[in-house]
């Protein structure tokens, strides 16, 4: 690489680093990814640097860039699969929370449409639930009530209204698990 163009990268990344790096943590909330995607960004303009000279607007492209890396990442990112999930029993009531079987999403346009779809299939899911158990399901995980007020509300013990919500969460994960498939294979 000559000296003029290692001068001109260099330029432009003490330029742009600290703003394209904001840009894509703002879409990106692990920081290592973030990090990867900008070293990618940067590598990109070094070893395409010849044909960018041709390009007027070099911020645009670098952030077009980066947008193109975030989209391949979250492409390449996985979601969990819900049938593998091994539901964690620690809080006070040893409950199964909404959070312990969903993926954790951030705010790009394919991934606002699989949440979309996440909503849509535990919704469906819900309305076709036995009302005891959409019930639990509902006052637990949306009204944030504890099992132990529940309890007290309805004078229904806390072991049955677990129960309930057990089978409701189950029902949930299968559900969720078919979308996850259906997913993983388009």
């Amino acid at each position: 690489m000559e000296t003029e163009q290692s001068d001109k990268i260099n330029e432009v990344y003490k330029v742009e680093r600290r703003r394209l790096l904001g840009y894509i943590r703002n879409k990106i909330s692990d920081s290592l990814d973030a990090e990867d995607i900008l070293q990618d960004v940067f590598y990109q303009l070094t070893i395409g640097f010849q044909d960018i000279k041709q390009i007027e607007q070099l911020t645009a492209w670098l952030y077009r860039v980066a947008d193109n890396r975030i989209i391949d990442l979250f492409r390449k990112k996985k979601l969990v699969s819900f049938s593998r999930i091994e539901p964690e029993m620690d809080d006070e009531d040893g409950s199964i929370s909404l959070e312990d079987i969903l993926p954790a999403l951030g705010t790009s346009p394919e991934e606002e449409e699989i949440k979309r779809l996440i909503w849509e299939t535990i919704e469906k899911t819900l309305s076709e639930l036995p009302e005891e158990q959409r019930s639990v399901f509902t006052t637990h995980e949306f009204e944030e009530m504890s099992f132990n007020e529940i309890s007290k509300k309805t004078g229904i013990g806390v072991n049955t209204l677990i129960s309930r919500k057990r089978y409701a969460v189950l029902a949930l994960r299968e559900s969720l698990n078919e979308l996850y498939n259906l997913l993983k294979n388009n």
